[in-house]
Formats: structure tokens, C-alpha cells, sequence
């Protein structure tokens, strides 16, 4: 369900499309996968720019779908850094609360990431201060496909209802279901679209567009887009009650 309390207008959900670590390499003369270790540095960054702003759920786009498409070597580096990741950060993520969760279709992904997946959830499954959602083989096309599959599959052996499906039961039925809707969805990199990133979920969030390459968003910059955030008025849909 889309969230409404803005009251202090600190958004509960931040979700992030972190583009331009391939550019930020090229521009350096580096190969890409050096991007994606910059990367990581702005990670620990908007996580701690989100604790500081009041954040209670941080969703980072790391791996789409889509992405399988790039070269071979690029999507190795990228799972290799992950698993490294978790090794290097999971204490410091214990020691400040966070609690860490992978959000898509693990079906797809190695015997060896799974396992690293399942250690951080564990790992972090007491943390209260925030949660960091990592969108890992995900894009909203598949989710929506497979939710509407699954749902199909429930009619069919007469467990559900054709007038049972709402809007409601649609979103319980999501990888997201457990987590509010975002309130912000900022975009790095320059570009103005939302690449198959929660796109059922973000119906009524706040779009934010920069063209700051991901490994240079720092505090600095997270901040920039709550303070945007909090310039503008949320509606829902509904017509603003006049005094």
C-alpha cells in the first residue's frame, strides 16, 4: 500500500536505481567492472545518509533481469563483488542495526550467491534501524508476470476467486510484499526512466532524477533529493481540502 505519512517530510522508503558505474569507469579510462567496486563505496554512503535522514527502508536496484544480457565477464565480476560484499560489510550492517533482505527470483541466480543471500539475511535478521533491500534478479515485468501466474495457478485448482483479485491482493502477492510502497525513487546517471524497477509499487511515489554518476552520489547528494522530496505535495489522487 502507497504511504502516506509524510508528516515531517522524511520519505519511510527510499528506492534507488544506481546508474553510471560503467560511465564513471570509462570516463577514467577503466574497465567497467572497476565501476561497480566504486560503487560499493556509494553504497555504504546512501545507507548512511539514510540513517542519518530518518530512512526506515533503503531498496537498492543491483541486478535486473536484463542485466544477463551484458558480457559474461561483467556479470561474473558483479556476483564475485556481491559475495565479497557480504563478507566485508555484513558486521558493520549487524553493528549498526541494519537489516539486509534480497528482493527478486533467486531461481536464476548460483548456488554460490544463494548462499551468500542466505547469510546476510541471517546475519542481520535482528537489525530495527533500517532495511536495506538489495532488488537482485528483479525487474517488474518478471515479478508482475510471476504474480500473475501464481495467481492464475490458485483459480485454477480453486483456491482464490477470479472477484477475490484486487488491487490489494495483488500487491500482497509481490517479492515486495512485506515492505510500504516507495516514496521516492531516485534515478542516477543522467537518464529519465524508471528501467522495469518497481513499477506496480511506485504508482504514487515521488521520481527523482540526477545526472550524478552512482559512485560520486554521496551525503551530500541523498540529501539534495529528501530535501526535493520535501518540497513537494503529495496527493494520492485526491483533490487538496481547501480552507
Amino acid at each position: 500500500m502507497a504511504n502516506k505519512n509524510s508528516e515531517h517530510k522524511i520519505p519511510t522508503h527510499v528506492a534507488i536505481i544506481m546508474d553510471g558505474n560503467g560511465r564513471w569507469a570509462q570516463q577514467r579510462g577503466l574497465e567497467r567492472p572497476e565501476g561497480h567496486i566504486a560503487g560499493v563505496e556509494a553504497v555504504r554512503l546512501a545507507l548512511k545518509a539514510a540513517v542519518s535522514e530518518g530512512v526506515k527502508y533503503l531498496t537498492l536496484y543491483t541486478f535486473s533481469t536484463e542485466n544477463w544480457g551484458r558480457p559474461q565477464e561483467e556479470v561474473n565480476a558483479i556476483m564475485e563483488l556481491f559475495c565479497k560484499s557480504v563478507v566485508a560489510e555484513t558486521p558493520e550492517l549487524k553493528a549498526q542495526g541494519v537489516r539486509a533482505r534480497i528482493m527478486g527470483d533467486r531461481s536464476f541466480l548460483s548456488e554460490k550467491v544463494n548462499h551468500y543471500i542466505d547469510r546476510i539475511e541471517s546475519d542481520t535478521a535482528a537489525g530495527e534501524r533500517i532495511t536495506l533491500i538489495f532488488a537482485m534478479n528483479y525487474s517488474s515485468r518478471h515479478e508482475l508476470t510471476e504474480t500473475f501466474k501464481s495467481l492464475a495457478h490458485q483459480i485454477s485448482t480453486g483456491e482464490l476467486s477470479v472477484e477475490e483479485i484486487n488491487a490489494d491482493l495483488i500487491s500482497r502477492s509481490l517479492y515486495s510484499a512485506e515492505y510500504p510502497d516507495p516514496d521516492l525513487v531516485i534515478r542516477t546517471g543522467g537518464e529519465y526512466r524508471l528501467s522495469n524497477f518497481l513499477l506496480w509499487q511506485s504508482a504514487y511515489s515521488e521520481l527523482y532524477f540526477t545526472p550524478i554518476l552512482w559512485p560520486d552520489f554521496d551525503h551530500e547528494a541523498f540529501h539534495a533529493a529528501i530535501e526535493a522530496y520535501g518540497s513537494r505535495n503529495r496527493r494520492f489522487g485526491l483533490v487538496e481540502p481547501t480552507e
